[in-house]
């Protein structure tokens, strides 16, 4: 059966092909007719195939589909997918009745002679589940890395079968068609870190959620989604931005992140010429949303993110074990503009702790050059020590004797500054503290957390908070 074994993307073109009322056009920009190329080849093509075309010369892209400063970016995509599947509407009107259509799109930047630039593009489909109904819409965008244009060009045909069968015949299992977009792909070769769905029938897909099902399921390192619950390509969210990371549980957000993040930014805003030019970042990693079962709860996932939406956080979730393989990356898509953390000196106590570097073959000395490199800066937030009420900071921090100079090295060199203006009320506030109050029922926990997340846990019986379940039915309805 077909649910025991994978498809290969012949066998998901002839599928598709012999569906008689599966019929659509392909417009594919930059990697050539690769997608298009799979349905002649498998045969029966007529029944699916409308029309194919690469506007491959700029002056007559600019003609069909309007002029645009860039070529590879989701806008053009869109323009693409929604310029090809409003002809077929229009001249095809006598099949609307008894016909599905749909409009496939890329828009690819493939690697050059020189390999000077990374291969990336935006692959979409604009397609109707049923005859005469609203189209859904679904947006993708992927990094390549193989070494060879003619390597990618495959990947890019490949990936538009596994879109356009995923999203024909699995949409009703969303994550069955991010489980199955890289069949037949060398792993490692492709990354997809953003996908987006719309339209009438995909409603109960939560993009936030697909989100986290690309991390999850090994498809990227990153993704994010604004405020809004927006996803964004990370890259083009952060191209030539200033990007500020408060990373944590979050589990519930209290004033003590509120203060931690608001006097970084007081300081951070300091070392930028351009304070517009800022992104502060939520990050959430998997290693705090996986339980001890090794399962992530998509209810308590969706649970702390509308919390951070509520605040107007942009939230990136992330797959690196920890900062100092984040830094790396966020480096490369910022093109080396200043990146600030704003850690806890408790994650400075870890930092200078050879034990955490047994993976590295240069331990600590290895972490710290990844993680202090060009134009990288943490702001270091205090902390009380639960046991004896003593306030640790950068000038009482306990580390080996051993490891003195170094951190003596990083302040002197302005990789480490603790944070000023701290709100001394806050700074006892522990989050496991609270949601033990929370979970129990206990009265007083409302002060440790802003109070737009007080209300917010209440009214939606948020963290196992005892409330009637019936009033949070409509926060996480989604997928």
């Amino acid at each position: 059966m077909e649910e025991q074994r994978r498809l290969s993307a012949k066998e998901k073109a002839l599928k598709i092909n012999l569906n008689q009322e599966i019929y659509g056009s392909f417009a594919e920009i930059g990697a050539g007719q690769e997608t298009a190329g799979h349905f002649f080849k498998a045969g029966g093509a007529s029944g699916t195939v409308a029309k194919t075309m690469s506007a491959y010369d700029m002056s007559f892209s600019d003609a069909i589909y309007g002029e645009s400063g860039r070529y590879v970016c989701e806008e053009r995509l869109i323009r693409m997918i929604d310029k090809e599947y409003g002809l077929l509407e229009k001249r095809l009107q006598s099949r609307a009745a008894i016909t599905s259509f749909f409009a496939f799109a890329n828009t690819v930047e493939t690697t050059n002679f020189h390999k000077t630039n990374q291969g990336h593009g935006w692959l979409g489909l604009k397609f109707q589940l049923r005859p005469n109904s609203e189209p859904n819409e679904c947006v993708i965008h992927v990094v390549l890395k193989d070494n060879e244009s003619s390597w990618q060009q495959r990947s890019i045909g490949i990936i538009g079968v596994n879109l356009i069968y995923a999203c024909l015949y699995h949409h009703k299992e969303p994550e069955n068609i991010i489980k199955t977009l890289l069949d037949g792909i060398v792993p490692g070769t492709v990354e997809v870190d953003m996908i987006r769905f719309s339209g009438p029938e995909l409603k109960h897909i939560d993009n936030r959620l697909m989100s986290l099902k690309l991390v999850k399921n090994g498809l990227t390192k990153t993704t994010m989604f604004g405020p809004d619950g927006k996803v964004l390509q990370p890259s083009e969210a952060l191209y030539k931005k200033n990007a500020l990371v408060l990373s944590g549980r979050f589990r519930p957000f209290t004033k003590a992140h509120e203060d931690m993040l608001l006097k970084a930014s007081v300081d951070f805003k300091n070392e930028v010429p351009d304070s517009n030019n800022i992104v502060v970042l939520s990050e959430l990693s998997l290693n705090v949303l996986i339980d001890t079962n090794g399962n992530i709860d998509d209810e308590d996932f969706l649970d702390r993110v509308n919390i951070l939406s509520s605040l107007g956080h942009t939230v990136m979730i992330t797959n690196f074990l920890d900062y100092w393989y984040l830094v790396p990356y966020l480096s490369k898509i910022t093109r080396n503009q200043l990146v600030g953390f704003a850690l806890s000196v408790r994650n400075i106590e870890r930092i200078f702790d050879p034990s955490q570097y047994t993976n590295l073959r240069g331990g600590l000395l290895e972490a710290l050059s990844m993680l202090f490199g060009t134009n990288v800066k943490a702001y270091v937030y205090p902390a009380i020590r639960k046991n004896s009420g003593e306030t640790i900071t950068l000038s009482t921090i306990k580390i080996s004797d051993l490891h003195r100079g170094l951190l003596d090295y990083l302040l002197k060199d302005s990789k480490l500054e603790a944070i000023k203006n701290v709100d001394l009320d806050v700074l006892g506030i522990n989050a496991d503290d609270i949601l033990r109050q929370i979970e129990s029922g206990e009265s007083g926990w409302e002060s440790g957390v802003p109070h737009k997340v007080a209300e917010l846990i209440k009214d939606n019986c948020l963290f196992d908070y005892p409330c009637d379940p019936q009033k949070s039915e409509g926060l996480n309805k989604k997928f």
